[in-house]
C-alpha cells in the first residue's frame, strides 16, 4: 500500500503501513507528541508515548530514539512488539529500556490504546509529596479515587518491577510515579492526552495553592465523590470534543505532523 487517504487528502506512507487505521493512529500519535512539546511536557529526547496498532495484537507505535517531540511525524514513528523489538522497516532505533514500562502496561491492560509517560515537572513535584494529589480543584476531582501511585525504583525497569507497577496501576486511568513522573492510559490517544492535560493542571493548581503558605480547603468526601461522577459522565472515552480542536490548532501552525 503506497498511499492512504486521510481527511480527503492522499498521504505518502513509509513501508510497513498495513492499513488506513494504522496511518490514522500514526497521525494522532504524532499530534500527541507535538502537543506535548507545545505544552512544555517534553524532556529532550526522553520519555515516550505509545499506541496500539489496530488489528495487530502485540504491535505498538513509539517515537524513534534521539528525536525531540516536536520532530515526530506520522511516518517516522516506529512499530515494535511487546519487548520493544522493531517489527517494521525503519531507519531509526528505539529506546527498548524506555519501552519496558509501556510494554508492561499494554500487556496488562487490553483497554490501553495509548500509554503516555512524561517527566512533567508539576506531576513530579506533587508525586514527591507524601499525600500526593489532593482534592483541591475540579481538575484533581476528576481523579478522586482513581489515581494510582508507584514508588521510584531506579532507571532500569526489571520484570519484577513491571509486575509491581501494573499491580499498583490496576484499572486506574492515571498514575503518579513518585520522584519520577506521570502516566495516563487512554482507550484512545485523545483520551490519554486529555487525561494528562487534566492531571498536569491538577498538579499545577495544587502547587500554586501551596505556594501561598495558607490553610487549604477541601470539599467534603460526599462532594468529591459526586463531582468525580459528574466529571466522568457516562464513562465514554474522554477527549472526543477536545481532540478535533487541538488538531485544528496544530494544523494552523505545524501541520507537518501528518506527513
Amino acid at each position: 500500500m503506497d498511499r492512504l487517504s486521510t481527511s480527503g487528502q492522499a498521504a505518502l506512507t513509509p513501508p510497513g503501513i498495513t492499513s488506513p487505521a494504522e496511518w490514522q493512529t500514526r497521525i494522532d500519535l504524532a499530534a500527541c507528541y507535538r502537543l506535548c512539546a507545545r505544552f512544555g511536557w517534553d524532556d529532550g529526547i526522553y520519555t515516550h508515548i505509545s499506541a496500539a496498532v489496530a488489528g495487530e495484537p502485540g504491535h505498538y507505535l513509539i517515537n524513534p530514539f534521539g528525536f525531540r517531540f516536536d520532530e515526530i511525524r506520522a511516518s517516522n514513528l516506529v512499530k515494535v512488539d511487546r519487548s520493544g523489538n522493531i517489527v517494521c522497516r525503519s531507519q531509526h532505533t528505539v529506546n527498548k529500556a524506555g519501552f519496558a514500562l509501556h510494554g508492561a502496561v499494554h500487556a496488562a491492560r487490553p483497554d490501553a490504546a495509548c500509554v503516555m509517560h512524561l517527566h512533567n515537572p508539576n506531576a513530579i513535584a506533587v508525586g514527591m509529596q507524601g499525600p500526593g494529589l489532593q482534592p483541591l480543584s475540579p481538575y484533581a476531582l476528576r481523579f478522586y479515587g482513581e489515581l494510582a501511585y508507584h514508588d521510584y525504583e531506579g532507571l532500569d525497569m526489571t520484570p519484577a518491577e513491571q509486575a509491581r507497577l501494573t499491580a499498583n496501576l490496576a484499572r486506574h486511568p492515571a498514575m503518579l510515579l513518585r520522584n519520577h513522573g506521570s502516566m495516563t492510559i487512554g482507550r484512545t490517544i485523545a483520551e490519554a492526552f486529555v487525561l494528562m492535560q487534566t492531571l498536569d493542571q491538577a498538579c499545577r493548581v495544587q502547587l500554586l495553592a501551596q505556594s501561598a503558605c495558607m490553610p487549604l480547603r477541601q470539599p467534603s468526601e460526599a462532594v468529591c465523590r459526586k463531582a468525580q461522577r459528574e466529571l466522568v459522565g457516562d464513562g465514554s472515552p474522554e477527549g472526543q470534543l477536545e481532540w478535533p480542536a487541538l488538531l485544528r490548532q496544530l494544523d494552523a501552525t505545524t501541520p507537518t505532523y501528518r506527513t
